[in-house]
């Protein structure tokens, strides 16, 4: 993530005290992302990625901590939250939220390739199924009533021609039930930096921060719209088949996901159409930036409208 809360050792050291992980070494920020301050921390026994929280409340945070220690109990590669002396892993820096979890092997991949995507696509299958007997539940951040206010926040600032766009958009989302088909634990924001790759090997999912209670297919389609496209935002039809069967080897789909999958792809893609432009004309003044360009979504919402 950005650097936006900037730390010394010495005062990383001092927050490192509670914890049996060893004598610092090194700190260096992770300019990637945009929402929390990411930190590698490497000490004399391992290393470990520490995040500041610069948006959460600090009551948001067990849910996401619960939920990565649950998903590592039941075999899916992701962060395990470190805890100190008196079993706590939640804490604070500079008066804002922290936590530090397991650093996972490997780096994100810019061009995958279909067995990496196949990879991908199971893992996110496994984490979905072993979600299901999680029983604790956090709402979407991102959700129906963010939309609305995000569109009114950036509707001023944008051409007539995606105005009438981005309108459309949410009165047809505004528009759908999708009670009735399955929820559970999403990852809601699976894209390429979120996943690390030892060469093929999958190494783990990161960055569990939107996680939340919604539609499975929903989750699905995030990642298919990011790990199946090429540079102008179509779908490569060898990616796409290779993800989505590779998984449903894991969880098939229901009819009525099938039936509303054209929707719910246009609902991904107007999610981060929404947060690009808001983080483009809104932009958080921080030491590292990394702002995306939000017409790249922009034109994967028009082609997935043509499929519905």
């Amino acid at each position: 993530m950005s650097v936006f809360t900037t730390l010394s050792l010495d005062e990383v050291r001092q927050w490192l005290a509670p914890f049996n992980v060893g004598e610092l070494h090194t700190l260096r920020g992770i300019a990637a992302g945009i929402t929390n301050t990411n930190y590698f921390v490497e000490t004399s026994q391992s290393r470990f990625v520490l995040t500041v929280f610069e948006k959460n409340d600090f009551d948001e945070l067990p849910y996401f901590v619960h939920l990565m220690t649950h998903l590592s109990r039941h075999g899916i590669p992701c962060p395990k939250p470190i805890t100190d002396q008196n079993n706590t892993a939640l804490h604070r820096i500079h008066s804002k939220p922290a936590l530090m979890v397991s650093c996972l092997k490997g780096s994100d991949v810019s061009q995958p390739n279909v067995k990496q995507i196949e990879a991908v696509a199971r893992t996110l299958a496994r984490m979905h199924v072993a979600g299901l007997d999680f029983h604790e539940q956090s709402h979407n951040q991102r959700g129906q009533g963010w939309r609305v206010m995000t569109a009114q926040q950036v509707m001023p600032k944008l051409a007539p021609v995606q105005q009438h766009l981005l309108q459309e958009e949410l009165e047809f989302q505004h528009g759908l039930d999708l009670s009735r088909l399955p929820h559970g634990v999403i990852h809601g924001d699976l894209f390429r930096d979120n996943v690390l790759f030892d060469g093929d090997v999958l190494g783990g999912f990161i960055d569990f921060y939107y996680a939340c209670h919604d539609v499975l297919a929903y989750d699905v389609a995030i990642a298919a719209n990011e790990w199946c496209v090429d540079a102008a935002g179509n779908f490569v039809d060898e990616k796409l088949a290779a993800f989505m069967n590779a998984y449903q080897s894991e969880r098939p789909f229901t009819v009525a996901e099938k039936i509303h999958w054209p929707a719910l792809l246009r609902r991904a893609a107007l999610r981060f159409w929404l947060s690009r432009l808001y983080d483009f004309y809104y932009p958080v003044a921080g030491e590292l930036t990394h702002a995306k360009d939000p017409a790249h979504f922009e034109r994967v919402l028009l082609n997935r409208k043509v499929l519905t």
